[in-house]
């Protein structure tokens, strides 16, 4: 079974603000066939698109702060992801601490996904654990989002297990919201570890992606003892995975 994964650069955030180009090489020739962006650290958007062509990767999103989807940011914004090719726009969370501020970060985000949609261009929210967590006005800040919300979610599967959710029900109960997941391991409490090695369902998690047919973005934070070797142990451990289900 040949599977392409997707990988979160924040993953190897210890090279890629001095060497973008090279984290993107060495990410190639393991077998990542998909980069999800963490910053782009001063370059052009042509040379980022050049790096994923001569290296054969694509573009599955980028982590993006909501600042730069304001109106007076959204057109630059708009143009820099058409020319790497980009049709995923993902926020990687905001300070949402009060109904106040939700509202008005969906407000945003609202507004920019008509946008961004009129672009080809989808937008989306990414978790932690603390969305999950019930909040003094009686919710929690995940379900205001998707109350208030017209837009997707990136769901990063560990931090749903890490707040004590089962992960395959919330991709289940927001199927028709999400197309793109993180796949992440790590022990309960937040410490994260490559891929196998925790104790979060990652196995059942990746079985489901599939068939729902969701894209899967590997993400690995613990640069143990650097970001690419514990990549590296991630796309080995999903190549050992897609040979046993072959």
């Amino acid at each position: 079974m040949s599977i392409e994964y997707g990988l979160q650069m924040f993953s190897v955030r210890d090279i890629t603000d001095k060497d973008l180009e090279g984290a993107l090489r060495a990410v190639a020739e393991m077998g990542y066939r998909y980069v999800e962006y963490a910053g782009f650290f001063g370059h052009p958007a042509e040379e980022v698109a050049g790096w994923q062509e001569k290296y054969g990767l694509l573009c599955s999103g980028t982590h993006t702060g909501w600042g730069e989807l304001l109106p007076e940011n959204i057109e630059e914004t708009i143009r820099y992801h058409k020319t790497i090719g980009n049709t995923d726009i993902i926020v990687p969370g905001a300070d949402l601490g009060t109904l106040d501020k939700i509202i008005d970060f969906c407000d945003v985000m609202n507004r920019a996904q008509v946008r961004l949609a009129e672009e080809g261009i989808r937008l989306g929210y990414h978790n932690h654990s603390h969305e999950f967590v019930v909040m003094p006005w009686g919710s929690t800040i995940h379900s205001e989002l998707e109350k208030r919300g017209t837009f997707d979610f990136e769901i990063d599967t560990f931090w749903a297990f890490n707040a004590g959710l089962d992960p395959l029900q919330v991709l289940d109960r927001l199927a028709d919201r999400i197309h793109v997941i993180h796949l992440k391991d790590g022990f309960k409490g937040g410490q994260g570890k490559s891929l196998g090695q925790g104790e979060a369902p990652v196995l059942a998690v990746r079985q489901k992606a599939l068939d729902m047919g969701l894209r899967m973005v590997v993400e690995s934070e613990g640069l143990d003892p650097t970001g690419l070797e514990e990549v590296r142990r991630c796309i080995d451990f999903l190549k050992a995975a897609d040979q046993e289900n072959a």
